[in-house]
């Protein structure tokens, strides 16, 4: 602020001035002056430069109102609207001018909701209120239900001056909350399309081998399938001399002949066999037919040997001869899930082992098992090179993979640690001490 006692100095010089002072006072009085003027010209300049910024902030205010697609009013605290924004003039059809100045009840479409505003302005003004579902009158007449949040506005000294009032139209929010739901559901339904995708690729990886474990049977059947198909010959023959009544000792003749002793004494071990085959046959059809189908109920007290001896098995037939797995587990361990879903787990990590040790002279695979506390840890460590630092926090990430192009999805682990995940457990990769990478599966015990 400007030196008041300065106008009085100059005053009292230009009197001494006038009253014959020297030359030395004249030059004071313009000294003065001048410095008086610099003071005047300073504040001016810091008057507008605040100009400025008020003006800045009071657009910047505006165009945030204007910009808002929620609705906002600013009441006193007996309700009477002080502002309002573009918002709510669009929604309600009544533009700010005839606003202003109007009691808040006023917007109300029905009784139920004026009360509670009036209610809420009797005694509870001073409180926060969220998410309060009321109907306002549109230009209609018809009521828009709208969600409001209210929230008390206080001056620079702490007092009350009234509320702020915002919301949003319900509709609205209920569309938003279709739209997400609706998005949920279809990630939802693209998550099973890629778990079911990555199976049947699994699946595919593995039809060379199935189908030569599936030879061995059925080759089996219809060996022994043709070897009845001749003793049945010999049989009707030897039984159609018996209904001709011939001699006695033309029959033993050709009972001789015929060696229907023999075929007698082979048939047990023949249907046996044929027996087998067809059983061994349905197994390897019906596991095929449990892996590659939805799973519905997760939830089933299951023994996870059988199911890691499937997949090693099933891994196996398709791998090099040069792959080996040695497989350590005791016999039975327990858990509640899914053994499809688990099979698929188990198949991956051996199938990823089979690839990660393809140059290696002798690749293996040691499974081993222990169990700490409630859980059942089942390791998978090969002798391959291992993984890399850089990408061990990425190795469960969707569509990461460092094999070849048209080698790898990227998928495969991706899905296993989230089905692992739906069962309880979870998933680490590391490596060896000794070297190759180290998978460790977590599992709870079954209760």
């Amino acid at each position: 602020m400007a030196d008041k006692t300065k106008p009085d100095g100059i005053e009292q010089l230009v009197a001494a001035a006038r009253a014959g002072a020297s030359e030395s006072v004249w030059l004071d009085v313009i000294q003065k002056m001048d410095e008086v003027y610099s003071d005047l010209l300073q504040y001016e300049v810091a008057l507008e430069d605040k100009n400025s910024a008020l003006e800045e902030s009071q657009q910047f205010i505006v165009s945030v109102l204007t910009s808002m697609s929620d609705v906002l009013l600013v009441c006193n605290r007996a309700g009477v609207i002080e502002d309002v924004n573009q918002s709510l003039q669009h929604l309600i059809g009544q533009d700010e001018a005839a606003l202003k100045g109007k009691n808040i009840f006023d917007l109300f479409a029905d009784e139920a909701s004026r009360q509670e505003a009036q209610h809420f302005f009797a005694g509870h003004v001073g409180e926060t209120l969220h998410d309060c579902e009321m109907q306002l009158r549109a230009v209609d007449g018809s009521a828009i239900p709208v969600s409001l949040n209210c929230t008390p506005r206080y001056s620079a000294t702490g007092k009350m001056l009234g509320v702020v009032i915002t919301g949003r139209p319900v509709g609205e929010l209920r569309r938003a909350y279709k739209a997400l739901r609706q998005a949920h559901e279809d990630l939802k339904r693209t998550q099973q399309q890629l778990l079911h995708s990555e199976k049947m690729a699994s699946l595919g990886r593995l039809v060379a081998g199935v189908a030569h474990e599936l030879n061995n049977p059925i080759s089996f059947v219809f060996g022994n399938v043709l070897a009845l198909k001749r003793y049945s010959k010999r049989l009707g023959e030897y039984l159609g001399a018996v209904q001709r009544k011939e001699p006695w000792e033309r029959i033993d003749a050709l009972r001789e002949e015929l060696g229907i002793d023999r075929l007698l004494a082979d048939l047990p071990s023949l249907i046996e066999g044929t027996a087998e085959g067809a059983e061994r046959t349905r197994d390897i059809v019906d596991g095929l037919k449990r892996f590659s189908a939805a799973d519905r109920n997760l939830r089933e007290t299951m023994d996870l040997v059988p199911v890691v001896e499937r997949a090693v098995h099933w891994v196996s037939k398709a791998a090099p001869n040069s792959f080996s797995v040695e497989v350590d587990l005791p016999e039975e361990l327990m858990v509640v899930g899914s053994a499809g879903q688990l099979q698929q787990v188990m198949m991956n990590l051996v199938q990823n082992a089979c690839d990660a040790t393809a140059g290696q002279p002798k690749a293996r695979l040691m499974i081993s098992v222990e169990i700490e506390g409630d859980g059942v840890h089942l390791r998978f460590a090969d002798n391959g090179p291992g993984i890399a630092r850089e990408n061990l926090p990425r190795i469960f990430d969707p569509f990461f993979t460092t094999k070849p192009v048209g080698k790898g999805t990227g998928l495969g682990l991706a899905i296993s640690y989230g089905i692992v995940e739906q069962h309880g457990g979870r998933l680490e990769a590391g490596n060896g001490a000794d070297g190759g990478a180290l998978f460790t599966l977590v599992l709870p015990l079954a209760k």
